[in-house]
């Protein structure tokens, strides 16, 4: 399904232009117009899926496939890599701007001016640590239960 006003499926649809990096018959990994740093790769679906819950294992598992590969290109290319983050943004609330599924992949490095601003360290206790895998225990369902050995 091709939503008309999505930039990324006029991208995959070729009527806007795009610097392709790889394609498949399920995805398609282009440069980041807007990139972190020099050699930002986004990987997404050909289809119109607009969050993380939308993909299926198979897209999700070629997104990450595809992720690795131009991770470990990006290390052997002349380009400056001395470390890759992959960034999924899924929801609003989350900065995903393009409502198109899309994984970034882009080469870290030191002083390259890219930082995470977040509380680290607030150091739970043991209880709510629980509490929260408990919860998301129970939503997984039996797939995520550790053993009761």
């Amino acid at each position: 399904m091709t939503t008309d006003g999505c930039v990324f499926c006029r991208i995959v649809e070729r009527s806007l232009d795009a610097s392709i990096v790889h394609e498949s018959a399920t995805v398609v990994a282009i440069m980041d117009i807007d990139p972190v740093t020099p050699g930002h790769v986004l990987v997404l679906p050909r289809e119109h899926l607009p969050g993380l819950a939308d993909l299926d294992d198979e897209v999700a598992s070629e997104m990450l496939a595809v992720a690795r590969s131009v991770a470990a290109a990006l290390r052997r290319s002349p380009l400056r890599c001395e470390g890759v983050n992959l960034f999924y943004a899924d929801g609003e609330a989350a900065f995903q701007e393009v409502f198109h599924s899309h994984l970034h992949v882009f080469p870290r490095y030191a002083d390259d001016g890219f930082t995470i601003g977040a509380r680290w360290g607030s150091n739970p206790a043991r209880a709510e640590l629980d509490a929260n895998a408990a919860a998301i225990r129970a939503e997984l369902g039996q797939e995520g239960r550790p053993d009761e050995a």
